[in-house]
């Protein structure tokens, strides 16, 4: 029991992004740092005051510090930028604590994910086999040609778990696998819908490409970005709308696509660029001309919905059928039980 709660404590404490002395402070000092120390180590447990105390200072249930229910998230392909190592254990704690409520939700409900891999026999060395690996997968998944109508449906479609997480904008995502078995992708809610788009197709590619293991970490993440940029349009399609080689393209033909197909004018640029459409020359101006906007502001926007929505679903299924109770539910969805039965309405 001391060293569950041990794990859990430090796990808890290192999502919330708090030093032990931080967490004292947040606590009104009812405990001391020496104490939370011990409790982490597992040389003591708390009294029930303490215990409150902690859970309301980590915006935790108290029963998560006895949950026996603990996954890892392996292989993790992490696009850290300037987070720093605190933001970024944060990140990967918060991660952890979903999927292991969202493993344990398919466990009530007998689901057994299974994800299986289209390309696993591709091997990608260059943009050319990116290419034929991204024709395979679309046909395999029956998927067409045309514009991906929401990719986050997509994707949990084929047993992917796919997470959005309130987070600083520094953070684009991340894919990893949860046992070993699981694949998962988590992505930043507060980007617009382009963006998510984008970035949850470039974990895609971490996940089921199989990249000369020999290159550096650079080379793969453009790889997994001219993936992601194929996946949004393929290419025979990219050619069809773009018109071959350019020796000039308006705003207006930009702003068209990105509509469209829900992809940023940066990226159809950047296809442009790999597919010798336009030259380094016609490419390094226009990054000169949106280094202002990176956001791309007043240039279009992408109509469409990508938010992960399936835990939301299944979760209440469960709750619905009684298959869980509404307490359980609750905890499950890391809500107040009066929340979670305001929010759900049985017919």
């Amino acid at each position: 029991m001391k060293e569950l709660f041990a794990k859990r404590l430090k796990s808890a404490r290192v999502r919330a992004a708090l030093s032990q002395d931080e967490l004292v402070e947040k606590m009104n000092n009812i405990v001391s740092k020496n104490a939370i120390s011990k409790y982490e180590k597992g040389n003591m447990l708390p009294d029930s005051q303490v215990l409150i105390g902690l859970a309301k200072a980590l915006d935790v249930k108290t029963d998560y510090f006895f949950r026996e229910f603990n996954v890892a998230i392996e292989n993790i392909e992490f696009r850290k930028k300037k987070l720093g190592v605190k933001k970024v254990n944060a990140i990967k704690e918060k991660v952890i604590d979903i999927v292991e409520r969202y493993l344990e939700l398919e466990q009530f409900l007998d689901i057994t994910s299974t994800f299986d891999n289209p390309i696993k026999n591709i091997k990608i060395n260059d943009k050319k086999d990116i290419e034929i690996a991204v024709n395979h997968l679309l046909n395999e998944w029956q998927l067409g040609y045309n514009a991906l109508p929401n990719v986050i449906d997509l994707l949990e479609d084929k047993h992917i778990k796919v997470i959005e997480i309130d987070a600083p904008l520094e953070f684009d995502g991340f894919s990893g696998w949860a046992d070993g078995a699981f694949p998962v992708i988590v992505l930043n809610q507060n980007y617009g819908l382009e963006r998510k788009r984008f970035t949850a197709l470039h974990e895609l590619g971490h996940l089921v490409m199989q990249i000369n293991p020999d290159y550096e970490h650079k080379i793969v993440e453009k790889m997994c970005h001219q993936f992601a940029g194929a996946m949004l349009m393929p290419e025979k399609t990219f050619a069809m709308e773009f018109g071959g080689k350019r020796s000039s393209i308006s705003l207006n033909e930009l702003i068209a696509i990105k509509e469209e197909y829900g992809i940023s004018i940066q990226a159809i640029m950047a296809r442009a660029k790999d597919a010798e459409f336009i030259t380094e020359f016609q490419f390094r101006r226009f990054r000169i001309y949106i280094s202002k906007n990176r956001a791309e502001e007043g240039l279009g926007n992408y109509i469409g919905r990508e938010s992960s929505h399936r835990f939301k679903q299944l979760l209440y299924r469960a709750a619905s059928e009684e298959i869980i109770s509404m307490s359980k539910a609750a905890n499950l969805s890391n809500q107040k039980l009066a929340a979670f039965r305001k929010e759900l309405i049985a017919i």
